[in-house]
Order: C-alpha cells, then sequence, then structure tokens
C-alpha cells in the first residue's frame, strides 16, 4: 500500500459576519479535498438569470498567514450541472485582507439559477506562495520554446 503524506495544516483565523449567524464554517467534503466549501450568506434568494453575474456574500472574514493565500474556485458540479463559474477564478484572498469574502457567480448555462441560503457556492483552497523579485535584465536565456504561445505547443 501506498504511503501518503498528510497535507500540511495551517491555522486560519475567521470571523463570522452577522448574515452567516448559523451557517456552518468552511469545511471539507472528503479526507484529501484541497478546497474547503464556501456557502452563500445570503438572506434572501438571489437569481442569477443566463449570461448574469452576482456577488454572493460568505459571511466570512479571514486571516492568513504571511506566505499564503486563499484561491476561490468554482465548484465542479454547479459548472456541469447547471455553468455556475467564477469569472475571475481563481480569485485571490490574499493574506493582509480582512474584509469579507464574496464570491462572484456567473451563470453560463441556459436557465435562471437560484442561489439560496447556505448553499455550497465555491472552494477556497489554501496555497503558499512566493513574492518575486523581478530584476530587469538586457537578455533572457534562451529555451527551447522561445517566444512561442497561443497554441505553438499543439492544439
Amino acid at each position: 500500500m501506498d504511503h501518503v503524506a498528510p497535507a500540511e495544516t495551517v491555522s486560519v483565523g475567521v470571523t463570522r459576519l452577522p448574515h452567516a449567524e448559523g451557517l456552518p464554517l468552511p469545511s471539507y467534503a472528503t479526507a484529501h479535498a484541497a478546497g474547503a466549501d464556501l456557502l452563500a450568506a445570503v438572506t434572501e434568494p438571489v437569481v442569477i438569470p443566463p449570461g448574469g453575474r452576482a456577488l454572493i456574500p460568505t459571511g466570512l472574514s479571514i486571516a492568513l498567514p504571511p506566505g499564503f493565500e486563499g484561491q476561490v474556485r468554482p465548484r465542479s458540479g454547479l459548472a456541469l450541472k447547471h455553468g455556475l463559474t467564477l469569472p475571475n477564478s481563481p480569485g485571490t484572498v490574499d493574506a493582509d485582507y480582512r474584509g469579507e469574502v464574496k464570491v462572484i457567480l456567473a451563470n453560463l448555462g441556459g436557465e435562471d439559477f437560484t442561489v439560496t441560503r447556505g448553499l455550497r457556492i465555491a472552494q477556497l483552497v489554501i496555497a503558499r506562495h512566493a513574492v518575486a523579485r523581478f530584476d530587469l535584465v538586457d537578455v533572457l536565456p534562451d529555451t527551447e520554446r522561445g517566444d512561442g504561445g497561443f497554441g505553438s505547443t499543439g492544439a
């Protein structure tokens, strides 16, 4: 049997805002899930028409440690079954942001989609990141690919 190393655990402070009272905190659906489900903290149903977008509150503010970001990603089931996605995916929650985490939902489907209170609307993946130092150079090192892009390696 293959040994699977446990995922790194990081402490993330969470504040529940009044409009999220009674909703559970983000949680992982399975033992090895990378994303924790974010829930809609709407006080009334929100209807998103085909081609429409809506900013949906989660009712949570978070405090990530330095060196980490929160990546807000679509849920595959909502994307497949209803055409619901996040137009800025992945959305980024920076470690110094303390406002409410909100999710931009876009309806690419053919029917109205109703967001109800407590609906699992997105996933939050906590990931390490590096801060780049951008150094101006006269010439970049050559590579086999060079400046080929936008389909240059195939379809």
